[in-house]
């Protein structure tokens, strides 16, 4: 069996851009692999964080990992700071990358933007996550395809250590999405869906309530246009309706585009409220079913326990071939 690692910050209610461009994968993995998923609470603190709102937001993210599908009895769920590995290999890995290719990295191009100095932790944020997918001898990664540069120098900083220490690192594989992967913002299309965007209305959480998902998508930017059809480049806003529908509802883009022909952009939004509204009352269900029990605190201990031992092996080899420790 292949073994899959991805991770989600807790940092706030996940949104569709989250659950469709990897989540989703996360559940179709655990079926014919060994699927190991993490809640990054060390990558939450590269800016500031209320102690109180991490811990509600760490157990929101692992309730919600069980509420989409994940299930412990076939994925290993646990939060990072609870495996000290991630920690100790980041430091390993940090001596053996470049300031220059860290300050290539988009994502802290975007976070830095004009400030005079930022968080070391933010330009450091893409070897700790080399970090988290080598110590568990990671084969596939399932992400978003905003996320394909921090794949790329993880398997840059891996292969670059086993040039020296033959055997150090297995090299993993990103695993994207292509319809669904990268779901914009509904107010601003030409921007990703993000938790931190001021307006709450570019995004859908999973845990959103009726009435907001269907302000959310009756807002949602289109066009002038007015016909219906799937043309990124010219039709941006509708484009992304139409991959959030198809998404949902497993139909192709191809048959909501017929089936909608003739129709203007309100029934179409209409529908996929509806759509939206079907596809998340389970999640929301589960999620209050299982959010304030002491199993999920119990999943997430016995989560740990086996990441640990994954973990010590991984950190054992890398120290034997550095010569660390005797």
């Amino acid at each position: 069996m292949k073994r899959v690692f991805s991770g989600v910050q807790p940092t706030g209610n996940i949104h569709l851009g989250n659950y469709l461009g990897a989540l989703k994968q996360f559940v179709e993995l655990q079926d014919e692999n060994e699927c190991i998923y993490c809640i990054v609470d060390l990558h939450s603190i590269t800016v500031p964080q209320d102690p109180k709102e991490l811990r509600k937001n760490i157990l929101d993210v692992a309730a919600l990992y069980l509420s989409i599908g994940i299930d412990p009895k076939k994925s290993t769920v646990f939060v990072q700071s609870d495996v000290s590995g991630h920690s100790e290999l980041s430091w390993i890995l940090t001596c053996n990358s470049y300031t220059g290719e860290l300050s290539r990295m988009t994502q802290f191009k975007d976070k830095s933007k004009g400030r005079e100095s930022a968080p070391t932790g933010l330009f450091t944020y893409p070897i700790l996550m080399a970090a988290d997918i080598l110590l568990y001898d990671t084969d596939i990664v399932p992400v978003g395809n905003d996320q394909k540069q921090h794949i790329e120098i993880c398997r840059d900083i891996a292969i670059r250590v086993n040039n020296k220490y033959k055997d150090t690192f297995v090299i993993p594989d990103g695993r994207f999405l292509k319809t669904g992967a990268r779901i914009m913002a509904l107010d601003d299309p030409s921007s990703k869906m993000s938790k931190s965007a001021e307006n709450i209305h570019s995004r859908i959480s999973l845990l959103d309530e009726d009435n907001k998902i269907k302000k959310s998508i009756m807002r949602a930017t289109t066009d002038s246009d007015g016909e219906i059809r799937f043309d990124p480049e010219n039709k941006p806003g509708v484009s992304n309706l139409l991959s959030i529908y198809s998404a949902l509802s497993g139909k192709s883009i191809e048959n909501i585009t017929a089936d909608f022909a003739g129709c203007g952009y309100g029934d179409f939004k209409k529908e996929l409220v509806e759509v939206t509204k079907e596809a998340l009352l389970p999640i929301k269900k589960n999620f209050n079913d299982i959010r304030e029990t002491e199993e999920l605190k119990n999943i997430l201990r016995a989560g740990a326990e086996k990441a640990n031992t994954i973990a010590e092996k991984t950190i054992k080899r890398v120290k034997n071939n550095f010569g660390l420790g005797f």
